[in-house]
């Protein structure tokens, strides 16, 4: 591949704290990752909700960011938010240009995931959800949606962070997602002419 590419897409993977959003990232990405992962310390326990996230020791504290050739004119750059409330100041950042974004959901935390959902629809992005695989109570699709309040037409899929093909497949029902909003609102567009 030459030096660059022709078109950068970016996608953004947001979820709450330690559901899996860095692993994600690294799973898939052709290049290694760059990330800002800090070390937890005990200072962080009065801030940030630790009890879920078992023996997790770094958090990112920025972004992470990963890529992915395409094909020789198009790449896919993917950004990692950090999940603690007190980084979704980062996120409206993030967002600008994004192509879409998968939100990425721990079952057992359901609550964690409103944020994400939230600024996605008030920024109009386009979006999918993902159940990260840990072990945990599996929820029936159905049960998610209701339990997420989710549209009928946003995806919703099951994934394994730590499995690059896994990842691959819900990127891929992402893109998906993303050309056939844009082809139903080009639909409308030209009936409206």
């Amino acid at each position: 591949m030459g030096a660059s590419a022709d078109n950068g897409l970016k996608i953004v993977v947001v979820g709450g704290f330690g559901v899996g959003k860095t692993t994600l990232v690294r799973s898939v990405s052709e290049i290694r990752p760059l990330n800002t992962e800090e070390t937890m310390t005990q200072a962080g326990e009065s801030v940030d909700d630790i009890a879920h996230v078992g023996t997790k020791t770094a958090t990112t504290v920025a972004f992470d960011f990963g890529r992915i050739t395409l094909d020789a004119h198009n790449v896919l750059y993917l950004f990692g938010a950090p999940g603690q409330e007190r980084f979704w100041f980062l996120w409206d950042r993030l967002f600008s240009g994004t192509l879409g974004a998968v939100v990425l959901v721990d079952t057992r935390r359901i609550d964690d995931s409103w944020y994400a959902i939230d600024r996605l629809e008030h920024h109009g992005t386009p979006f999918i959800v993902a159940c990260n695989d840990f072990g945990g109570p599996v929820r029936a699709g159905a049960d998610l949606r209701a339990a997420l309040d989710l549209d009928p037409d946003v995806p919703l899929v099951d994934c394994d962070a730590r499995s690059r093909e896994s990842v691959k497949e819900v990127l891929i029902t992402l893109v998906r997602h993303v050309r056939a909003r844009y082809a139903t609102a080009a639909g409308v567009r030209g009936e409206l002419v």
